[in-house]
């Protein structure tokens, strides 16, 4: 059996990671549920990174850059969007 600190983040870097961002939180006063919450921060950042991956995808170039050939299809601007999650309404950009 192996003695482990108690305040010590046990597991994996997800774990390690998880467990910084809700020490952080708290030293902000930052609640972990709500719309303003750590949850709903993560899944916004989770929602609009994956979002954008997949428009990198489907375009083939990254924001900013220009397609090597024209194709028809681009990148021609954003607006805010709302997602129902299990966290609660998170908007997006």
């Amino acid at each position: 059996m192996t003695n482990h600190d108690e305040d010590e983040p046990q597991g994996g870097l997800d774990v390690q990671l998880a467990a910084e961002l809700v020490a952080k939180a708290k030293a902000e006063g930052v609640s972990l549920v709500g719309p303003d919450g750590l949850l709903a921060g993560i899944t916004k950042t989770v929602l609009q990174a994956a979002l954008e991956a997949e428009m990198t995808e489907h375009l083939g170039y990254e924001r900013g850059e220009h397609p090597a050939a024209p194709t028809g299809n681009h990148r021609n601007g954003s607006s805010a969007k709302t997602v129902s999650t299990e966290v609660g309404p998170v908007q997006i950009q």
